[in-house]
């Protein structure tokens, strides 16, 4: 189970760092020019592409099972919305704000995102056995 933690930590780490520049970006310069549903459109597309070759890279050489992946990616799917929840509340936000933004076009597009970003290593583990069985 240590192996599941640390490549969860790690998947979570190194997407969570790629969501905060992107956000940064997202929030300081595309949402006011483009609208916020815009700008998580087009931030969205890169997010996904990068959680599945993370996801690829970490499992590449691991005896993680489609089962072990899917825990991979629910723990670092925890660890993203606490996170998210610390840095709202850590700008200001109230943590009720935060979780009604969720419920906007924006806020639910980020969501979608988020459950597929907990779905990559799963994918990434049964793409990778169904080659195996090929």
């Amino acid at each position: 189970m240590a192996h599941v933690i640390r490549l969860a930590a790690a998947y979570w780490a190194g997407i969570f760092a790629l969501g905060f520049v992107l956000g940064t970006v997202r929030t300081l310069w595309l949402a006011p020019q483009l609208g916020e549903l815009a700008a998580v459109g087009l931030e969205l597309p890169v997010m996904l592409e990068a959680s599945w070759l993370w996801a690829k890279h970490l499992l590449r050489g691991k005896a993680a099972t489609p089962r072990h992946a899917l825990a991979i990616g629910a723990i670092a799917f925890a660890l993203l919305m606490a996170s998210e929840a610390l840095l709202a509340t850590a700008m200001g936000e109230p943590i009720g704000q935060w979780i009604a933004g969720m419920a906007r076009p924006a806020g639910a597009i980020g969501l979608a995102g988020q459950i597929a970003f907990a779905l990559m290593p799963w994918l990434a583990a049964r793409t990778r056995a169904a080659g195996n069985r090929a």
